[in-house]
């Protein structure tokens, strides 16, 4: 009984799918172009449009052309609250008291006890600090410096997404490490803390001024995961290597600004 309520259940949903696919694609439609789409073959779509226009909630004005009618709106309305409702239910409810953070102990804890959380430098600290916003409970004593783990978070942790610096320098063919201001880019990269080198001439050119970059491979995603935990990273880039970096960067809502560090 359980099986055939499972199953039943699924084909309700395939059914709102093709239902919201019909809306976001109507009035001509392609059946092969939905299957694609949901994972389920043509047959599968041209059955639930049947069932679509017999309960009301589609219409078909001429062959393959098919309208959502008011009755197919509300419906549409309808799931998609009940599945925000029940999203907002997993993450407020569910996750957060299941999912354990690894945090770093800003004092000695004790297993159960509630602690501030807050975040520095990328990471996540727990103690004492009077102006978190955020609070968790320690599943295990820990010292002062030790991880812990950190249940049944409460509360906002504020955190500002990072701003990338990009300091562009010339690919080999236009002069490499030898093309570049190294007062310039010394500059730039005073006080910062987290370097990165994208392309081999990046590299060099930060080994000539006793650099060493935290990152040089996968750098497009460290820099992306950096910028989330509130880190503003530098990254020392070949100008050839730079298009897909930033095209990450927009993707993600991450600012950034460019620096031509070129003689």
């Amino acid at each position: 009984m359980a099986r055939v309520r499972k199953h039943k259940e699924s084909m309700i949903h395939t059914k709102y799918q093709v239902l919201v696919e019909i809306a976001a694609r109507q009035p001509r439609i392609r059946q092969a172009d939905i299957a694609d789409k949901l994972g389920i073959t043509p047959q599968a779509v041209s059955e639930y449009i049947k069932q679509l226009l017999r309960d009301g909630s589609v219409v078909s004005e001429a062959p393959m052309n098919y309208r959502v009618t008011n009755k197919g709106v509300e419906d549409i309305i309808k799931r998609a609250h009940e599945i925000k409702d029940y999203s907002r239910f997993v993450l407020d409810e569910v996750v957060r008291d299941v999912r354990v953070f690894t945090a770093v102990a800003d004092k000695d804890l004790k297993e159960g006890e509630r602690a501030a959380v807050w975040m520095k430098n990328g990471l996540l600290y727990a103690g004492e600090k009077h102006m978190s916003r955020a609070t968790g409970v320690a599943i295990q004593n820990a010292c002062k410096g030790e991880d812990v783990g950190i249940k049944n978070l409460r509360g906002l942790i504020d955190l500002k997404i990072g701003t990338v610096t990009i300091c562009q320098v010339p690919r080999a063919e236009w002069g490499g490490s030898r093309g570049i201001d190294y007062e310039k880019l010394r500059e730039k990269l005073r006080g910062r803390k987290y370097l990165c080198a994208l392309g081999v001439e990046a590299l060099v050119a930060l080994r000539k001024i006793n650099k060493k970059p935290d990152a040089f491979f996968g750098v497009k995603e460290a820099v992306v995961e950096a910028s989330h935990h509130g880190i503003s990273p530098i990254v020392v880039g070949v100008d050839n290597e730079l298009p897909e970096m930033l095209r990450r960067l927009e993707e993600e809502g991450i600012r950034f600004n460019i620096v031509d560090v070129s003689l």
